[in-house]
């Protein structure tokens, strides 16, 4: 039998690898990665730290803390990876420039990115930066999976009918492929069926698959 979450092995020894401002500063492109993007104050940082059974990613009350593209080892062939929260009102318009720019740069170059979490809190979904990262990776054929977090903060008929209302939307515009799923850090709902799409993205479900058969 497969192990359940074959990622979790790998989160045990999760570390932090390196913090960049720009592309040209990231560790070299080889290997898989997955990164975690989201609107600042989303849950992007929380997801993650949730996600890895770890205190990966600094979290923050304080929107627009994570400014740097932040790398964290799984192990020789595979990273996760904290992109800047996008879209603080708070944050200087140079800044803001600056985060946009070396963010596209990051998703327009990056070979060894497999896959995008984007976190939408799902009670504000479909931001212009949501939307951004929807058409980026419908154009580009990146596998994306939307994570709508703090799903504690509403009940449970509103946060089903939100999921129905926004999986319709993305849907129609974007296409089926896209994976949507309730999530909350705090409650740790939506854990399991997230990291089986972060395990299936970084080949440990195929892995597992041909150690089952050997």
């Amino acid at each position: 039998m497969l192990p359940k979450n074959p990622i979790l092995g790998l989160c045990q020894q999760a570390s932090f690898m390196i913090s960049a401002a720009k592309v040209d500063q990231c560790p070299p492109d080889e290997g898989m990665e997955v990164a975690f993007a989201g609107r600042s104050n989303a849950g992007k940082s929380s997801a993650l730290n949730t996600l890895t059974h770890a205190n990966l990613a600094r979290t923050s009350k304080t929107p627009g803390r994570t400014q740097l593209l932040n790398f964290f080892v799984l192990d020789e062939q595979r990273r996760l990876v904290d992109l800047p929260g996008y879209g603080y009102a708070k944050v200087p318009i140079p800044l803001k420039q600056h985060w946009q720019r070396h963010l596209e740069a990051y998703l327009g170059s990056r070979e060894s990115l497999v896959g995008v979490f984007l976190m939408m809190d799902i009670r504000h979904p479909l931001t212009e930066f949501d939307r951004m990262m929807l058409d980026w990776a419908s154009a580009s054929q990146m596998p994306l999976h939307i994570l709508l977090t703090k799903a504690d903060k509403l009940a449970f008929g509103a946060a089903k009918n939100a999921l129905l209302n926004i999986r319709r939307d993305i849907h129609r515009q974007w296409g089926t492929d896209i994976g949507i799923q309730p999530f909350s850090a705090p409650k740790r709902q939506g854990v399991e069926e997230a990291q089986q799409v972060l395990a299936e993205w970084l080949g440990l479900l195929e892995e597992a698959g041909q150690t089952e058969q050997d």
